[in-house]
């Protein structure tokens, strides 16, 4: 479709072609206006040759791109933060990890999302240069070749995400994500999931107080807010962010976020508790997430983050999450209590990171035990799981040359069954560690090329695990 056919399709819709004209004066009004169109195209094309490159320059980066690798790691204040703490743009520098937070009123502009009479009116000419980087809608994709010894190699069409955002007013704003996992989803068996991870809605009121109510995600650890497939290593997410915490990790709640100034940023929610009933031996909280589907809120979770960003190259960041979780368990209200603390460091071509996680959890002697009467088979929650890792990579290339070539190394400890209840002993397989090694090529800052190998063990002398081989692709936009 023409450009000045999409423009009378919106001046049609704004009410400034009346229905009530006669068909003649309707004609001569429709060719005027496009006679206008037609000249204003003529006058976009000759700013077009003259605003043209000289053959070879190097074409401008995108303008949240730019702001990106502007600010490194020490991002700028938090005028209005607007949008969730989910997906900025996540390019491989050792700058750029560290600089993801609540985005601001700044990323709103780059994003485009716009009060509703802005994104109705003709767009100016700086608006058509910039129309690709205004919309505000987003997404990202994993896709996985996975091979585990002595066992049949995979591909996974992991995660297709759209993100979708709009402005009521410059102070209330919405934003969403969409998820499709394994590309097809069915009611009979685990053949994939359909899942809104976020929906919300922002009540900006002062830079260090604003307001946010739906559907949230988990303000606990690195990756449940940044799962973008640029902004980590290796192909699959971390060990200790998918059995210690439960990432993606998300409910409905509200709660509050702003920025205090010299370089923190918090957020603070109260959201549906976590389902004691369906934690197990292996995978620890995982099970238990209720996901927004009908929460019960019988007890209510209290969860927070504060981070640190007031120094270039260094991100710092911890977390809690405590609740009780009983609500269909008669007679038994386990609390639980999740602590976590991270760090991000880039410095040259280095990038170092690191998580500790920790999580209690009270009366599992009576959970298990009633859990066992119930279903017959004794699921063995322990009283106390923990996991950590630490990750280093270095750039392969010069930081001034296009693509980036990254290469790391992650060792990570899990244990899932660290503690148990008297009269309950450990079921040693669970007690893991992993050595990952890989490399990611970045073609464009957005898009990474994945390779790992990863080496599993655990303190079992009968089940062991097995090593594996796992290529990815992924994108953000």
């Amino acid at each position: 479709m023409r450009f000045h056919h999409i423009v009378l399709l919106l001046l049609a819709a704004s009410g400034l072609l009346e229905a009530q004209v006669t068909p003649e004066a309707q004609q001569k009004r429709m060719e005027e206006m496009e006679r206008r169109i037609l000249l204003l195209e003529e006058q976009i094309r000759q700013l077009e040759g003259k605003d043209a490159p000289e053959p070879g320059a190097q074409a401008a980066s995108p303008p949240e791109i730019q702001a990106t690798a502007a600010q490194g790691a020490q991002a700028d204040a938090v005028l209005e933060p607007v949008l969730p703490p989910g997906p900025v743009p996540a390019g491989p520098g050792p700058n750029d990890e560290p600089a993801a937070r609540e985005p601001t009123s700044q990323t709103l502009a780059a994003t485009g999302d716009q009060p509703p009479d802005a994104q109705l009116s003709v767009p100016s000419m700086d608006d058509l240069a910039s129309s690709e980087t205004r919309l505000p809608v987003s997404g990202y994709m994993d896709f996985h070749f996975n091979k585990v010894r002595n066992e049949g190699s995979q591909l996974d069409m992991h995660r297709f995400v759209l993100l979708f955002g709009h402005s009521f007013t410059d102070r209330i704003q919405f934003w969403s994500e969409i998820e499709i996992e394994h590309a097809f989803v069915s009611g009979e068996g685990e053949l994939g999931e359909l899942e809104v991870e976020q929906a919300f809605v922002d009540f900006l009121v002062k830079p260090w107080l604003n307001f946010r109510g739906g559907m949230l995600l988990a303000p606990v650890g690195i990756q449940n807010e940044r799962h973008e497939p640029p902004s980590y290593q290796g192909v699959e997410r971390t060990f200790v962010d998918t059995f210690i915490l439960p990432t993606t990790w998300f409910d409905s709640g509200a709660g509050i976020f702003g920025d205090l100034g010299n370089g923190f940023v918090y957020r603070a929610y109260v959201m549906s508790p976590l389902d004691a009933s369906r934690f197990d031996a292996g995978e620890g909280l995982r099970g238990g997430r209720q996901k927004g589907f009908q929460s019960v809120t019988q007890n209510v979770a209290y969860t927070g983050r504060l981070e640190y960003h007031g120094m270039p190259g260094l991100a710092l960041g911890g977390s809690f999450w405590t609740g009780n979780t009983g609500f269909s368990v008669p007679g038994i209200n386990p609390r639980v209590r999740v602590l976590e603390f991270d760090g991000r460091y880039g410095i040259s071509r280095f990038e170092l990171r690191g998580q500790f996680a920790d999580v209690d959890i009270s009366q599992t002697s009576q959970l298990n035990t009633f859990l066992q009467r119930s279903a017959g088979v004794n699921p063995n929650i322990a009283r106390n799981m923990r996991g950590f890792y630490w990750e280093t990579g270095y750039h392969l290339r010069p930081r001034h040359l296009p693509h980036d070539v990254l290469a790391f190394f992650r060792y990570e400890n899990f244990d899932t069954q660290r503690k148990m209840a008297r009269g309950f002993l450990p079921l040693r397989q669970f007690d893991r560690q992993a050595w990952v090694l890989g490399a990611t090529y970045y073609p464009e800052p957005d898009i990474a090329v994945k390779f790992d190998y990863s080496i599993l063990r655990n303190e079992s002398s009968i089940i062991k695990p097995h090593n594996s081989l796992n290529l990815g692709l992924g994108w953000w936009f």
